[in-house]
């Protein structure tokens, strides 16, 4: 490890997003603390993560009505799921359970978190109780979506293949990926709301930074804005 300077690790390659190579720059940078803590080297090397650019396209109302045309099960479920409730695909939905559906309060609870803010209750829309009543039919406990795999639930392997065909065949745009979703829950509860606590608390986030990262105001507010203040100059009245 001590060979391995600033350079060597910016010039490091990962596939995947720019995301995924800072969770590995993380861990390196996390080895070389631990290293040093340790007494197994001398010095940390500091070295720059990538930038990151947030995601722009979001899996709105059109893109939904195009994928349950052409989705199979269980994507065509996840996909409602993410939109309606903003929950993670592989850490939380496909881990959700029976169990931790409460119908009297409509609320999901979502344990599989490491931190205190992810372990949360999430709403459930209408259409959430009504697919999930009929998902979980004459069950009271287990995966609400099983796998074949006795005793396991399903994994991103089975989604993330259905997902790549329902979106070739809806003629969607390569860089919509399912996480979309979980974007467009965000900007749209937040513009619908203005809160943007409500946002964070729904979906699982303690930081403000992070929090922002998922929100696209729509512009259509700005427009509005501007037209209205032309609209008061045209009418006389006071603007303030």
């Amino acid at each position: 490890m001590d060979r391995i300077t600033a350079d060597v690790a910016e010039a490091l390659r990962f596939p995947g997003s720019a995301a995924n190579s800072n969770n590995a720059l993380r861990t390196l940078r996390r080895m070389f603390n631990k290293a040093k803590e340790w007494r197994l080297i001398r010095e940390v090397h500091g070295f720059k993560l990538f930038k990151e650019e947030g995601r722009s396209l979001r899996l709105d109302d059109e893109a939904e009505r195009k994928l349950l045309l052409v989705a199979e099960q269980p994507l065509k479920d996840v996909i409602v799921l993410m939109r309606d409730t903003g929950m993670r695909d592989a850490r939380e939905l496909y881990r959700m359970r029976i169990e931790n559906l409460d119908w009297s309060t409509r609320l999901i609870f979502n344990p599989n978190s490491k931190t205190a803010k992810g372990r949360r209750f999430i709403p459930m829309s209408d259409r959430v109780v009504n697919l999930l009543m009929v998902r979980c039919a004459g069950r009271r406990e287990g995966w609400v979506f099983p796998s074949r795999s006795k005793g396991k639930h399903i994994t991103g392997g089975l989604v993330n293949k259905q997902w790549v065909k329902a979106r070739r065949e809806a003629e969607l745009p390569q860089d919509l990926v399912l996480y979309c979703a979980r974007h467009d829950f965000g900007s749209y509860v937040l513009g619908k709301t203005g809160n943007l606590k409500a946002v964070m608390d729904a979906m699982g986030h303690a930081d403000v930074k992070i929090a922002m990262t998922y929100q696209h105001p729509e512009l259509e507010i700005v427009r509005d804005a501007i037209n209205s203040r032309h609209t008061l100059r045209h009418t006389g009245e006071t603007i303030n």
